[in-house]
């Protein structure tokens, strides 16, 4: 990999990784574009993926500072609740990573014309979110549970997994503030996690292939386009500009399918 195909991928998996757009399907038709092998790029996407858990600390340093403060009061406190709702939404995915991480792994395979589909899954998605009237709500430990169903099922290339967790929360009618917050925060643990398991399996440190350049280079461009793109989500959300985005989705996902039969 060469340090431009890893600026170029950084800023992908940066941008992607808030925007409701997948950054798994988007990192996978940008390896398929350039031709990159998936299973020789298993460091570089471990990398990319700690720059934009490291873009969300630095944009909600504040709010988790805050959590933890009230945590340490040991008291059932706002603080406490909401990180127990935290804890309880990472239950699904924690389930998929323990017990079907090898077969989930088995979807990133260069397949673009899956790739496709499930954009299109997320541009519907993101459609429906056009048409809830009602979001006030806070959120419960059953929106959480739900909500970290939605975040599961993203873990397949071409579901976003902000798009299906903010848009799940909607549907649900929780507050779109709230639920873009709680969608930002419930994924630090997860994709910390994975990237450990990757690591500690050593399938990923194994991979000699990326040299150090490309690999800082894809993670200063994914921390750059993360932090910014996370802050425009916030902002998109509230102004309730989804609808776009699954345009986007669907263009997208029926370019891949078709490009794929076509070549």
């Amino acid at each position: 990999m060469t340090w431009l195909e890893a600026l170029i991928l950084g800023l992908i998996q940066g941008l992607t990784e808030f925007l409701p757009v997948s950054s798994s399907g988007h990192l996978e038709i940008g390896k398929f574009l350039m031709d990159i092998n998936p299973e020789k790029s298993l460091l570089f996407t471990v990398v990319v993926h700690g720059a934009t858990v490291l873009s969300t600390i630095v944009v909600f340093w504040k709010d988790i500072i805050v959590l933890f403060k009230g945590l340490f009061e040991f008291k059932w406190n706002e603080e406490t609740q909401f990180l127990a709702k935290l804890a309880f939404s990472m239950l699904p995915v924690l389930i998929v990573g323990v017990f079907f991480k090898d077969y989930v792994e088995t979807f990133f395979d260069g397949n673009m014309i899956f790739v496709g589909s499930m954009l299109i899954v997320t541009s519907g998605l993101l459609a429906f979110t056009y048409f809830s009237k009602s979001n006030k709500r806070g959120i419960s430990f059953w929106d959480a549970l739900v909500i970290g169903i939605a975040q599961a099922v993203a873990v397949l290339p071409g579901i976003s997994r902000s798009g299906a967790t903010i848009s799940t929360g909607i549907l649900l009618g929780n507050n779109k503030e709230k639920i873009t917050r709680f969608s930002f925060l419930m994924v630090l643990v997860p994709i910390l996690g994975a990237n450990l398991l990757d690591i500690l399996d050593g399938e990923a440190l194994s991979n000699d292939s990326i040299g150090i350049i490309p690999l800082i280079v894809g993670f200063l461009a994914a921390f750059i386009s993360g932090w910014a793109a996370c802050t425009w989500m916030i902002n998109i959300v509230k102004r309730g500009k989804l609808i776009y985005f699954a345009l986007y989705c669907f263009l997208l996902g029926s370019l891949a399918i078709v490009l794929t039969l076509l070549f």
